[in-house]
């Protein structure tokens, strides 16, 4: 499988917010989305997965118009986790990983369906949660929870936004460990919009820095975290090293007096009561 994005441009309105936007993921690829606050990244996971509608022939997967393709395919193709996921209604864990089995569910429920549900919470070690209801989990549970049913979909593609922000360092490290894996065991792609450069060179093949809803780099994590591009980008000073691991560690340069410098306190912070 492969995916390839072609010109694709995304506007709110008269508000530009992806402009020519191409590059393509093979099978078996982690590619991480990285660029400051409001750069395009979120918009682009949806522009993908057909959340947002973009022009005929920009979005392909080995050649197909996923335009042209019915939301059952496309859901047996990608699956999606956004950046949070919230219930009013006391599902329970189980049923809500179970409803990344409906592309498949003609009648009834299979004794495959629940099997692949049971698996994909055991894997990522919540097997225990599966009777809970998912409105009284934590963020981070959650979290684990919304990728599990991405999982039971069994997709081609996964699209994760930011997957890791409701996670502490343990947990954050486990989920990309996960995914890493999914991608080299050959049978699937990986594409996840994170804020952690760290966390995304140690991870990731390739990297995509969108700027202003432009692709600025594009490349192995040695090519993309370069000084010049982090200055460029996120308007900071940083020294990037070579971590443990052998890739490339960002560390600012900035301190607390260097970024509040320019900003004068609020009179309102100033009142005393």
């Amino acid at each position: 499988m492969k995916l390839c994005i072609n010109k694709l441009t995304f506007s709110y309105g008269p508000i530009s917010i992806l402009k020519d936007v191409e590059f393509d993921v093979g099978l078996g690829e982690m590619l991480s989305i990285v660029g400051p606050n409001g750069s395009g990244k979120s918009t682009l996971l949806k522009c993908i997965n057909r959340i947002l509608k973009t022009k005929n022939n920009t979005v392909l997967v080995d050649d197909q118009d996923t335009c042209k393709m019915n939301l059952k395919e496309l859901s047996m193709l990608m699956g999606y986790v956004p950046q949070s996921s919230s219930s009013t209604f006391p599902f329970t864990v189980f049923d809500v990983v179970l409803m990344g089995r409906k592309p498949y569910i003609h009648w009834n429920i299979s004794e495959r369906d629940n099997e692949i549900v049971a698996d994909m919470l055991d894997y990522l070690g919540i097997g225990h949660l599966g009777m809970r209801h998912f409105n009284e989990l934590s963020g981070g549970e959650q979290q684990k929870v919304i990728i599990a049913r991405a999982l039971a979909q069994q997709p081609k593609l996964m699209l994760l936004d930011e997957p890791t922000s409701s996670l502490d360092i343990k947990h954050q490290l486990e989920i990309l460990c996960m995914l890493k894996s999914l991608a080299q065991s050959k049978e699937r792609s990986v594409i996840v919009s994170m804020h952690d450069l760290n966390l995304a060179s140690r991870f990731s093949d390739r990297m995509l820095m969108l700027k202003n809803g432009c692709i600025f780099a594009l490349g192995t994590p040695e090519e993309v975290l370069t000084e010049k591009n982090i200055e460029a980008v996120y308007g900071i000073k940083a020294n990037v090293s070579t971590s443990f691991v052998g890739k490339p560690q960002v560390t600012p340069l900035m301190n607390e007096t260097d970024l509040f410098s320019h900003t004068k306190l609020s009179p309102v912070l100033e009142q005393k009561h």
